[in-house]
């Protein structure tokens, strides 16, 4: 008997019951997902298949039935652990979505929830986030939806969050880490060279280079390209054509802009906006 392979193949799609989210029900055998970042709390579970991934400098095979957490602004990957490919469920939950269930849970306010790195095996945990996106998706009962929602992620945080720890002191390289990011994202769509960087942060364009690229886990241009992705969710959300939103986040061109986009979030951007 032959095993069943997975197309690559991905519907995002969005619910008021889960404001400023996006979700994503997908599966996926060639795509490669190039390192990247969310600005919000990734939280998927795998329905089948095998998923591998690179996070916080290790490896990482999420299963069937696996949890593997993404927090905030983490870089990651993402790829086939097995030949057939993966298919999975995920939700992009809003930081400040979370923060505040967080909070309503303790009863009091709570600092911000991180996760440890690691695939979560939690049947149970699984079982509840897959019920919740399916209601979600249908739509056919919000009630129910978004019970089974909260259910889930009150699940999620009760038995997994923790507090990220808190920086004892910030370093030098910090600092000029911070002047070069903020050189990077003062005008997306200006041109911006490597010395250019490197003067700001008071560095040669070596050690600036070398710099950045252990502080952000990858080269300046990279970095700066992930930045005009995230900032093009907005106005793709809002119907802002793709050429238009393309030639303000500073991508040359819309193919550019289609190839990366593509990398990061598995469909090109006219698709995402479809949703």
């Amino acid at each position: 008997m032959t095993a069943h392979r997975f197309q690559d193949s991905a519907r995002y799609w969005r619910t008021p019951l889960l404001p400023g989210a996006d979700l994503v029900t997908a599966e996926y055998r060639d795509h490669e997902f190039a390192p990247h970042w969310h600005d919000a709390y990734t939280i998927p579970v795998i329905t089948a298949g095998a998923e591998g991934y690179r996070y916080r400098g290790s490896n990482y095979v999420a299963e069937t039935g696996g949890v593997p957490i993404i927090n905030p602004g983490e870089l990651h990957t993402g790829s086939k652990a097995i030949e057939a490919g993966w298919r999975y469920r995920v939700m992009y939950a809003p930081v400040n979505f979370i923060h505040e269930l967080a909070g309503e849970i303790a009863g009091k306010p709570q600092p911000l929830p991180w996760f440890e790195a690691g695939v979560i095996r939690d049947a149970d945990l699984a079982r509840r986030l897959a019920h919740a996106h399916r209601l979600l998706e249908a739509g056919d009962d919000p009630l129910a939806a978004e019970a089974a929602m909260l259910d889930a992620l009150s699940t999620l945080l009760a038995r997994y969050a923790q507090s990220q720890s808190t920086p004892t002191r910030v370093a030098i390289d910090d600092t000029r880490v911070a002047i070069m990011k903020e050189r990077l994202t003062g005008d997306l769509t200006a041109p911006v060279t490597l010395a250019d960087i490197a003067e700001a942060a008071g560095l040669s364009p070596f050690h600036a280079a070398r710099l950045f690229a252990q502080a952000a886990g990858m080269p300046p241009h990279a970095w700066r390209n992930q930045v005009r992705l995230q900032r093009a969710l907005g106005p793709l959300r809002s119907g802002v054509p793709v050429t238009e939103v393309a030639a303000a986040s500073g991508f040359t061109d819309q193919s550019h802009f289609t190839r990366h986009f593509r990398r990061m979030f598995g469909v090109p951007p006219g698709r995402w906006q479809g949703a």
